[in-house]
């Protein structure tokens, strides 16, 4: 693996926004979860900066791409989607497998993570369906995004800088894999929870 793709002023802009989006979701999500316990807190942070990204920086690709090309667009939200598209050159021409997932992404992913909030601030019921269905949908995202792509011998990724691989790649792709999986691991964890709190309530009555 080469050295290449040094970190100049188009990544750090675009790292930037990242970080900003960061903070802000982190800010908003610690705020909201005033009180709650830490995985709680951890899991709005979380849910806050993924719904900006959905909505912020997803959204605008999607119009972008169905109206023309980020190649061609002069927009600066397109300037970020230059910048990853030369980790993932699918990204800069209008690719329908990669604007399907953005669309699925944007709408039903974004959606849920805001009506997940709503459910973890409000102790709904139905809290622990959506994070299911949510982090679901998310791992499918990812999945349809790359491996159709790894079939076929990834033409379109650029593997020979660390910091398109490593950074754009694998950490940015890879949070979106983690965080659902333990997403995931704490709805099986509380969802057993209460079938053993409901089993055990029901004997007493036996």
């Amino acid at each position: 693996m080469h050295a290449g793709g040094e970190l100049g002023a188009s990544a750090g802009g675009s790292l930037l926004l990242f970080a900003s989006l960061l903070a802000v979701g982190c800010a908003l999500g610690l705020r909201l979860g005033r009180g709650r316990g830490t995985a709680d807190r951890g899991s709005l942070a979380w849910l806050c900066f993924n719904a900006l990204v959905h909505f912020a920086v997803e959204g605008p690709y999607v119009y972008l791409s169905m109206v023309g090309n980020i190649t061609d667009s002069d927009a600066l939200i397109a300037s970020l989607w230059k910048e990853y598209g030369k980790a993932d050159a699918r990204w800069l021409n209008f690719d329908p497998a990669i604007v399907s997932v953005e669309i699925l992404m944007v709408v039903l992913g974004g959606s849920l993570a805001v009506v997940l909030i709503y459910a973890i601030v409000k102790e709904k019921h139905y809290r622990h369906f959506v994070q299911i269905t949510l982090s679901v949908c998310e791992l499918y995202g990812g999945w349809m995004t790359f491996c159709p792509h790894w079939l076929m011998g990834s033409p379109n990724l650029n593997t020979n800088s660390w910091l398109y691989f490593w950074v754009y790649l694998v950490f940015f792709n890879g949070i979106w894999v983690l965080i659902p999986g333990l997403l995931l691991w704490q709805s099986w964890v509380e969802l057993k929870k209460m079938h053993h709190k409901g089993s055990n309530s029901r004997k007493k009555f036996q």
